[in-house]
C-alpha cells in the first residue's frame, strides 16, 4: 500500500525551525504495515514451484512503484503501466520487453496530475487510476493518456484499489476500496475503526464515458460489520460475475489475513479464502477466465524476499498450488493479461517488485510448472 507522512501542528513546526526542540522521528507507515519483522519466504517452509521471470523492467526506487495494468493498442502492441506513488506519475514500459517508454503526469490535483496514485485498471481505451491523496479516481484515454475527468471526491477518504466491469458500451460498474482509518496509536500505526463504521470499505460507482464526457454516480457502499465478515484493512478487490463472487484482500494480519468472499451485490458469503494459507500478507488479486467459466485465481502472499503467488480453482476455490519467481519480492499490485501478445501468445502475468519496478511471467511457464489445465477451446 502507499505510505503516509504524519502532519505536525504549526507551533511544532515553528519550534523546529527556531532550533528549540529536536525533530521527532517520522514513521512512514501504512495501515497494513506494522513494526513486526518482515516475513521471509526463505524461512516460511511453504511448498511452491519456481517460475523464472521473463523480464524485469528497469528498477527506479525513487518512484515507489505500486500497481500495474496492461493496455494493448489496435495493432496488438502492449503497453505496461504502473503507478508511482512517491513521484506522483505513471510509469510506462513495453509490455513484451519491459523497456522503459516514459512517464505520464506529475504532482498536483488538476486534470492529468496525480497525488499518490495507487490502484490502476485498464479496459477498452480507458485507464482508471486511484489517487489516495486526491481522494478520487481519474480516468484517462489511451494512448495519449488525456484526462477525461475524475470521480469519488465527495465520498472517498483513503482509496487504494479498483476493479471494474463493462456493463454496456461506454458504461462501467466500478468498485473502489477505501481504507479510511480512525487516527494513529502512539507507535504511529493507524487504528482500524469500530466494526459499525466498516460499512463503506468498498464504494460502487456507475460511470458513463461518451466521447470526452465523463459522468458518474455513487451507486452504493459495501462492507460487512460483523466480526467475521468485516474488512479491516482493504486494498485489492476483484470480481467474478460468472460465479457471483467478489474477493477482497484482508491485509490485517492481527485478525487473520485472507480473501473475504462476498457476492457481487456486496453480501458477505461467510467464507474466507486462504485463512491460514497466507503466511505473510494477502495482497494482489487477478483472475484467469475461460469461456466455460473455469479458470484460476492468482493471489499474492507478500513475503519481503520473494513473493509467493497462490493459485486457486476458479469454480471451487480449491488451492491448486503456489509459485515464486527468482527475483520478484515484496509485491503490491499484480495484473494478468490473458490475451496474446507477440512475446506471450498465451498471456502474461505482471507483478510489482519491491516498490522499484515490475516483473513479467509467461503464462505458459506458470501453467507448465503447476500442471494447470488449458482453457477449453469453446
Amino acid at each position: 500500500m502507499t505510505t503516509r507522512v504524519p502532519r505536525y501542528p504549526l507551533v511544532l513546526a515553528l519550534l523546529l525551525l527556531s532550533g528549540c526542540v529536536s525533530a521527532p522521528a517520522i514513521v512512514d507507515r501504512e495501515p497494513d504495515q506494522t513494526g513486526d519483522a518482515d516475513p521471509l519466504l526463505a524461512r516460511a517452509d511453504v511448498p511452491h514451484v519456481l517460475v523464472e521471470e521473463a523480464f524485469l523492467t528497469p528498477m527506479t526506487p525513487a518512484d515507489n512503484v505500486d500497481s500495474p495494468a496492461l493496455w494493448v493498442d489496435g495493432d496488438g502492441k502492449p503497453m505496461l503501466l504502473a503507478t508511482a506513488k512517491a513521484t506522483a506519475r505513471l510509469m510506462t514500459y513495453d509490455g513484451d520487453s519491459g523497456a522503459a517508454l516514459g512517464v505520464v503526469g506529475r504532482q498536483g490535483a488538476a486534470a492529468g496530475e496525480f497525488d499518490r496514485p495507487n490502484g490502476i485498471f485498464a479496459i477498452d481505451d480507458l485507464v482508471f487510476v486511484v489517487e489516495r491523496d486526491n481522494r478520487r479516481v481519474q480516468v484517462l484515454r489511451a494512448p495519449a493518456m488525456a484526462s477525461l475527468g475524475s470521480f469519488g471526491q465527495a465520498e472517498l477518504q483513503q482509496p487504494y484499489g479498483v476493479w471494474l466491469q463493462r456493463t454496456a458500451p461506454g458504461r462501467y460498474d466500478v468498485l473502489v476500496s477505501d481504507a479510511y482509518m480512525a487516527g494513529e496509536d502512539a507507535g504511529g500505526n493507524e487504528i482500524v475503526p469500530p466494526l459499525a463504521q466498516l460499512d463503506r470499505r468498498l464504494r460502487r460507482y456507475e460511470v458513463v464515458v461518451d466521447g470526452t464526457s465523463l459522468q458518474s454516480r455513487l451507486a452504493g457502499s459495501i462492507g460487512d460489520t460483523s466480526a467475521a465478515g468485516a474488512i479491516r484493512i482493504p486494498e485489492s478487490v476483484w470480481g467474478d460475475p460468472a460465479h457471483d463472487r467478489l474477493l477482497v484482500a484482508e491485509e490485517d494480519t492481527r485478525s487473520g489475513t485472507a480473501l473475504r468472499e462476498y457476492d457481487m451485490a456486496g453480501r458477505y458469503r461467510g467464507r474466507d479464502i486462504g485463512l491460514g494459507v497466507f503466511k505473510a500478507q494477502a495482497e494482489g488479486i487477478a483472475l484467469k477466465q475461460c469461456k466455460d467459466a473455469s479458470g484460476y485465481w492468482i493471489t499474492t502472499d507478500q513475503f519481503k524476499d520473494r513473493s509467493l503467488f497462490h493459485v486457486w480453482d476458479r469454480r471451487s476455490m480449491a488451492h491448486v498450488g503456489a509459485f515464486a519467481g527468482k527475483v520478484v519480492g515484496n509485491t503490491d499490485g499484480i495484473w494478468l493479461h490473458q490475451g496474446a501478445t507477440p512475446r506471450f501468445p498465451q498471456g502474461v502475468f505482471y507483478a510489482v517488485h519491491d516498490d522499484m519496478g515490475v516483473g513479467a511471467f509467461d503464462w505458459r511457464d506458470i501453467a507448465a510448472a503447476l500442471k494447470l489445465a488449458a482453457c477449453p477451446e469453446s
